[in-house]
């Protein structure tokens, strides 16, 4: 797909700048109240600068000046992925055009404003002109451009009557003439819907988000607790030890250190990761209604995959011809290209291909009295040509092979017990066979193949190792349907599959605890995409597939589902790897920092405290201590910025897998790098004598 979406880089020098700007608007206390846990960072920053202002004290300043950095590059990270969203929303805003609407009312056309247009109306639309609203199709047919939508330069056909009815507002008529029934109201069309999920800024917290909030705002409450017992506990065991505790913590200090102490990484992160995700999913033209369908996209458990258009190319092609006893291939090759002359369907096209090229058999224009064309229909399931020649009739058909059979029986003939085998043999071996006859004679098969496509089985494979079921949804008979699973490398199928066997299907697998995806694009496929925990409807659809489903494919394709699952998967990843990595930076500054702290308990004569010897890391000084570690929160915060919008590299692992890489990799990670971090910057404070 060539999209014309713009392609923001991440730290692209404007996107930086409006993020920058945004990140200090963030600064009101409304925006703060958003966030519990940088709520308390945003109040600490103001109580140590009116502190700092009120004693003159430097490393009282330091430590407001870092809080502020701290709510700050939090903000900046939210600022900047929703800035990346509201690139994408400027660009879909700029497709609007305010243009005019030809409305039929009353049998008359008038002209009016796409502002005027409610659901239910019609309006006529063009060659050239802008389809004003979204709607459904429901008289014509045309070839539309949805470039502006999905970035696809090539056009489609948008039609009344069928799956692929639906129009989006915005995009343009190239051909013919349509009539079109709004179904959007002003203000509620998809390309509406699109801005404001890009913007991000009415985006609601999904319960694993809700979650995470919950137990960070409980650790920071916890927190809390603890510092405010410090000073008593230091007061304590100064009294009972009869000397003086050395040093005294006032409440800029305890401030800095519970900053410090409680997650205040995941904390201003948090929002970002979210945004983000949802982000990386726009960019692969996807629209979801809710941050809730991205992450049960990442939860999943079952993948229900339509066979054709997602498994297969599609379209079964003609791979061998196979004819009965007595016959020569070459005889049973002409006459199945003579039989699908008048076959205009991929499979009659590629028979005259594969005549042509295996047995240079020429594409043949017969015309006049002597040869009447039997076009191919789903009613007789078969084609073919009647010759006349020395006023006999000589009647090639070719088709299904009941179809044939049926025919061959009511004309007195017989079918070969060998062209029997061959049929059911192309049947398990998931072809189709097709049946080619002269007269009352039966010449052979033609097989026809639905080809899997290339790297299809790799992937499922991989959608497996992350503990997901994939199940192959066909009309197909069982053994077509069969040998198509096995050779695709599904876990399971349905074959002669109606929308009430997904329906139930989708039921009895939720019904185990497990969460199902599933795509479709027409109105029978509503009640199982409104059923499934992740629907993706396909935007060429009809517009009950659109409403029921959770997303909507602006590319219509149905293989972006297993890229969908990958998304949500890949934000599950990044929020836990971070909150693991949160988690165990604020352990290690907790080692860090107490023993510091408590370090200069019961010192005498300048010489420290016995309680000095847990200070492992030798940070000069209680106050150095705490700066230093409040410095390399606020540090730590700018270097993770990248990794949340960007999102952790996903691979296709179980769950197992994953916890112990995020254990390895973001747990010991988290552990080590405060104290090698805090120590570096503790040097340089005493070095430039900062306090």
């Amino acid at each position: 797909m060539s999209s014309n979406h713009p392609k923001e880089k991440t730290f692209d020098r404007k996107l930086l700048a409006r993020a920058g700007w945004e990140s200090l608007k963030k600064l009101s206390p409304r925006s703060q109240l958003k966030n519990p846990v940088m709520l308390v960072v945003f109040l600490g920053a103001i109580y140590a600068t009116i502190s700092s202002i009120a004693v003159h004290s430097g490393y009282q300043a330091q430590v407001a000046g870092w809080l502020w950095f701290t709510v700050i590059f939090a903000n900046f990270a939210e600022a900047l992925a929703e800035g990346r969203g509201k690139a994408q929303a400027d660009f879909l805003r700029s497709m609007r055009r305010t243009g005019k609407a030809r409305l039929i009312k009353d049998g008359k056309e008038e002209s009016v404003t796409p502002a005027d247009l409610r659901a239910g109306d019609t309006v006529v639309c063009e060659a050239g002109d802008i389809i004003p609203a979204d709607g459904e199709v429901i008289e014509g047919i045309a070839s539309v451009d949805e470039s502006a939508i999905t970035g696809e330069s090539a056009p489609v056909i948008r039609e009344s009557g069928g799956d692929r009815s639906a129009v989006t507002g915005g995009t343009r008529v190239l051909s013919d003439r349509v009539l079109v029934r709004v179904v959007s109201e002003p203000g509620r069309s998809f390309i509406d819907k699109m801005i404001t999920l890009v913007e991000g800024s009415n985006r609601r917290q999904t319960p694993n988000e809700q979650a995470l909030n919950a137990l960070i705002i409980g650790l920071t409450i916890l927190f809390i607790l603890v510092v405010s017992t410090i000073p008593s506990t230091l007061g304590y065991a100064a009294s009972e030890g009869g000397r003086p505790a050395g040093f005294c913590l006032d409440l800029t200090t305890l401030i800095a250190l519970l900053v410090c102490l409680i997650p205040t990484t995941i904390g201003g992160l948090l929002s970002a990761i979210g945004i983000s995700g949802m982000d990386r999913l726009v960019r692969k033209n996807v629209l979801a209604t809710s941050g809730r369908a991205v992450e049960a996209a990442g939860d999943i458990n079952v993948l229900l995959l339509d066979k054709t258009g997602t498994i297969t190319f599609g379209n079964r092609m003609a791979t061998d011809f196979i004819p009965a006893r007595g016959v020569t291939a070459n005889d049973l090759a002409s006459a199945a290209q003579l039989a699908s002359l008048a076959d205009e369907t991929p499979e009659g096209r590629s028979i005259v291909v594969l005549a042509k090229e295996r047995y240079n058999l020429r594409e043949r224009n017969l015309s006049g009295p002597h040869a009447r064309y039997a076009p191919f229909t789903a009613k007789t399931r078969m084609s073919g040509i009647d010759l006349t020649e020395e006023g006999t009739i000589r009647s090639i058909r070719k088709g299904a092979a009941d179809a044939i059979l049926e025919m061959i029986r009511s004309q007195g003939g017989s079918f070969p017990e060998e062209v029997t085998k061959t049929v059911e043999m192309i049947s398990r071996q998931g072809g189709t066979p097709l049946v080619v006859a002269d007269n009352r004679r039966v010449l052979g098969v033609i097989q026809l193949r639905d080809v899997v496509k290339g790297g299809i089985r790799e992937r499922f494979a991989q959608m497996r190792r992350m503990g997901i079921k994939t199940v192959m949804i066909t009309g197909d008979n069982p053994l077509t349907a069969a040998a198509i699973a096995a050779e695709a490398g599904v876990d399971d199928f349905m074959a002669n599959a109606t929308p009430e066997d997904k329906l139930k299907r989708i039921r009895q697998e939720q019904a185990q605890g497990r969460l199902v995806a599933m795509t479709g694009d027409g109105t029978n496929d509503a009640p199982a995409l409104a059923q499934a925990d992740v629907g993706v409807a396909m935007n060429s659809g009809t517009q009950a597939a659109r409403e029921a489903g959770n997303m909507v494919d602006l590319d219509s394709n149905p293989t972006k589902l297993i890229e969908i699952v990958e998304t949500g998967k890949q934000l599950l990843m990044t929020r836990g790897a971070l909150t693991t990595f949160s988690i165990a930076n604020d352990v290690s500054k907790y080692f860090a920092i107490i023993p510091a702290i408590f370090g200069g308990l019961y010192a005498v004569s300048g010489r420290p405290g016995p309680l000095s010897v847990l200070n492992i890391m030798r940070l000069h000084s209680p106050q150095s201590s705490v700066l230093s570690a409040v410095i390399f929160n606020a540090l730590i915060i700018i270097m993770l910025i990248p990794l949340a919008l960007r999102g952790v590299t996903y691979r296709p692992l179980g769950a197992a897998a994953v916890l112990r890489r995020n254990l390895l990799i973001f747990g010991l990670g988290g552990l080590i790098t405060p104290f090698i971090g805090i120590k570096i910057i503790d040097l340089l404070i005493n070095w430039l004598r900062i306090i």
